[in-house]
């Protein structure tokens, strides 16, 4: 190499398989999220560096030249090998961690989070685990306190308000239903609890749809709310979550899209920004996978039209 020129970068090998993957410089910042300017400048960096041209031009979309076909191999494999190191640095902080204080919302109760326990029990072997459960603000105002280390918890809406002192990975977003008894006839509404935020949600969302059903009851337990749905009182707002927690009265009540404008809330592990390294991100991928296989598959079975709204972010 001679001297004025300077080595590959990880950027680089990203940019240069986005546009053999892509076949334009155009396509390929899209994909990336940069300027076309940005994508040509490093590429040509790239090909200076390596001293050959790696795409023929000319063609629409761009052809890979033979040199660009060998370093594609190549460029893979590095990408791959940096992956697998991202993965290991990962595992070793999380087997150096001693105590892990995580705050959980209730509804991943039922299976999520003790699945998630597990996984975590297997990897670090030498930690102690506290978990506490509560309600999302409360949750989020220990972790700003450093009185918890990791919060899973429904979003409240002030992450512009944060001031960057914490990062946030996303896990879920789910709709809110309506949650019929299967008995029909005209019922109350159960409310959940304006305590919290998803009950102010609900309440938010009836008044700006102009919609005053009769209220008789305001409650703050899934299971409570569920078994009186299940029994003919009354018919209620609530998530997929809420009726995976409480899935014993999914049988006995109906699930229907709610009425008025979309409603959705967002689910998110958060961290103190730059404190734990990359233990946050690898125990929100654990989670993710956790709620596909545990929450979304079985929920979209159950009720396929929920699929284009029950996600992953």
């Amino acid at each position: 190499m001679g001297e004025g020129q300077t080595r590959v970068s990880l950027w680089g090998i990203d940019v240069f398989l986005a546009v053999a993957e892509e076949g334009s410089i155009s396509a390929a910042a899209r994909r990336l999220g940069v300027s076309p300017p940005a994508v040509s400048q490093q590429l040509a960096a790239v090909e200076a560096s390596l001293g050959v041209v790696l795409f023929d031009r000319a063609a629409r979309p761009f052809v890979l030249t033979p040199a660009g076909t060998m370093f594609r191999r190549h460029a893979q494999v590095i990408l791959n090998a940096e992956a697998e190191a991202r993965a290991d640095l990962a595992r070793a902080d999380l087997a150096r961690l001693t105590t892990l204080r995580l705050g959980m919302i209730e509804d991943f109760d039922a299976e999520v989070t003790p699945a998630l326990l597990s996984g975590l029990a297997g990897a670090m072997a030498e930690c102690r685990f506290l978990l506490e459960t509560g309600a999302s603000h409360r949750l989020l105002d220990q972790l700003e306190a450093r009185a918890l280390d990791l919060v899973v918890a429904a979003e409240l809406g002030t992450e512009g308000l944060d001031a960057g002192w914490r990062e946030v990975h996303p896990i879920l977003t789910e709709p809110f239903v309506a949650v019929h008894p299967k008995t029909g006839g005209e019922v109350p509404l159960i409310l959940y609890s304006a305590r919290h935020l998803m009950g102010r949600q609900i309440s938010a969302h009836l008044a700006q749809s102009n919609l005053r059903p009769q209220v008789r009851f305001e409650l703050d337990s899934y299971h409570a709310i569920l078994a009186m749905v299940a029994a003919g009182a009354g018919w209620t707002i609530l998530t997929p979550l809420a009726l995976h927690h409480a899935a014993r009265f999914a049988d006995r009540v109906k699930v229907i899209p709610l009425a008025g404008a979309p409603l959705a809330r967002s689910i998110s592990l958060s961290a103190r920004a730059g404190v734990l390294g990359d233990i946050p991100a690898t125990v929100a991928a654990e989670m993710r996978s956790l709620v596909t296989a545990r929450v979304i598959a079985p929920a979209v079975a159950r009720w396929p039209w929920l699929g284009a709204e029950l996600r992953l972010p």
